[in-house]
């Protein structure tokens, strides 16, 4: 069965074809570093680094692109008001450029306490000021792009016919001042900025032929994903909230400067609410991951936004993940009791097991729905039981190649080590089982004292047995 992925350029699913066989060329929009990461960075990156990781498990070698924004994105999303970053900075009274480094590595660290992956590049947004430049003037030369007399340079929207086709969109829809004021400057409401002219005291500016400014947002995803992966590539990634005017933008000024189809496969991921409401900080219901992670373990957030396919709505609530977790919890001890025997793998053989790598197999495959595949993997625990107390020692091995490849190096879980919660009961405990032992030996029941041993050996404790 071949992989169908759910294109938002069609509107439907179609079965993958990389530009290149055996390889993939992956966007995905980073993170603006303005502020902390929050749960919706974790739905966003954690969906995307399946993706990543069943791509590779299916035999791709991909090339996976991510930028950090750390310049040019508005308040609002809009072509007039504040930088972000700038006025982060001005809140924290530090350099704007320690504001986006400072939330740069907080962003980081927490995605590997969620076990993302990091990209095979990520690169920020200044370090490519130079190719922004180049693609603007390339959009002006041909006739697409226009320089105000205030030194801003803008895309002309409405001599892009397909503009909107991506949103579903017609022109009067797609006035950039939906959020905020429009600026006073446009030809059209609707036209987006590519240049913006660096007010005084604007720290983060550069030298152009339009005067000192900085890049609209919408700019250095086009330029990155073109310098990293070409001019066409396969898949481009990103929240719903990115399709407008995000990338709408990124299609028409991409195939405008390169005069080729920008990307064959958009993926969106769907939004979150927090406790059934839309997640903001005007509405004090504002997540981080850090405060997140203060009271349940970042595995349970993987877990819990697995139990939802990509393209689905997630209401967080603390309850919810808690609850996901208890699942999560009963694969974690399966795992801690199978590797007290062995680690050790071995090909699928059995017919219940080949059965659920099939049916995990053929989900992933379908859009990778991941609810749909993990309901097959917490048919193990059960099995595994059956396989400890028989001392199946074969399928446990079996089970351990389905931890391994689908849990592990699919859905990027991480499984703990359970330790006991008191030594002081276990070494009781173990005196109790010596005494008992001891009893069986002078009794010259060899049989039943060996018997015992064996049996708490299984669960990683080695008894010595002493002379009579």
């Amino acid at each position: 069965m071949s992989l169908k992925i759910y294109n938002s350029i069609t509107k439907r699913k179609e079965d993958f074809k990389p530009i290149n066989a055996g390889e993939v060329k992956m966007y995905v929009c980073g993170p603006t570093v303005y502020g902390p990461t929050h749960v919706g960075h974790a739905r966003s990156y954690v969906d995307f680094d399946v993706v990543y990781r069943y791509l590779q498990f299916l035999g791709f070698k991909v090339k996976y692109v991510q930028n950090i924004t750390d310049v040019g994105h508005l308040v609002g999303d809009g072509d007039d008001g504040e930088d972000k970053i700038a006025k982060q900075a001005k809140k924290e009274h530090i350099d704007p450029y320690e504001i986006a480094y400072k939330y740069e590595c907080l962003y980081f660290d927490t995605m590997r306490e969620l076990n993302v992956l990091r990209p095979s590049i990520s690169v920020r947004a200044t370090a490519c000021i130079p190719d922004m430049i180049k693609m603007v003037q390339a959009i002006i030369d041909k006739g697409y792009g226009y320089v105000t007399k205030k030194g801003n340079v803008y895309f002309d929207v409405r001599k892009f016919a397909s503009y909107g086709s991506l949103s579903n969109r017609t022109l009067d829809k797609t006035k950039s001042g939906e959020r905020i004021e429009v600026a006073s400057d446009k030809r059209n409401p609707e036209d987006f900025a590519l240049w913006k002219k660096a007010e005084n005291g604007h720290i983060m500016k550069w030298d152009s032929p339009w005067g000192e400014g900085y890049p609209g947002w919408h700019l250095e995803c086009s330029t990155m994903s073109k310098k990293f992966l070409g001019e066409t590539f396969d898949i481009h990634g990103g929240g719903l909230d990115n399709i407008f005017p995000h990338h709408e933008s990124e299609i028409a000024q991409s195939e405008v400067a390169n005069g080729k189809p920008f990307v064959n496969y958009f993926m969106h991921n769907n939004l979150i609410t927090v406790n059934g409401t839309k997640m903001g900080k005007s509405l004090n219901n504002f997540i981080t991951l850090e405060d997140l992670f203060k009271q349940v373990p970042p595995m349970w957030v993987r877990y819990f936004i697995l139990l939802f396919h990509y393209r689905s709505p997630i209401d967080f609530t603390i309850e919810a993940i808690k609850k996901a977790g208890e699942q999560f919890e009963k694969l974690n001890q399966m795992v801690n009791d199978l590797r007290l025997v062995t680690t050790k793998k071995a090909e699928v053989k059995t017919p219940e097991l080949k059965n659920i790598c099939e049916n995990f197999t053929a989900a992933m495959n379908e859009d990778f729905n991941t609810p749909v595949a993990i309901s097959e993997l917490i048919k193990l625990p059960k099995i595994a039981k059956n396989a400890l107390e028989n001392q199946n020692l074969q399928q446990i091995c079996e089970i351990n190649t389905i931890i391994c490849d689908f849990m592990e190096r699919i859905l990027g879980l991480e499984f703990a080590e359970i330790k006991a919660q008191d030594n002081n009961n276990v070494e009781e405990l173990l005196k109790v089982i010596d005494e008992v032992r001891g009893a069986l030996r002078a009794q010259k029941n060899y049989e039943l004292s060996d018997k015992i041993r064996d049996r708490v050996a299984s669960l990683g404790i080695n008894l010595k047995d002493k002379k009579i």
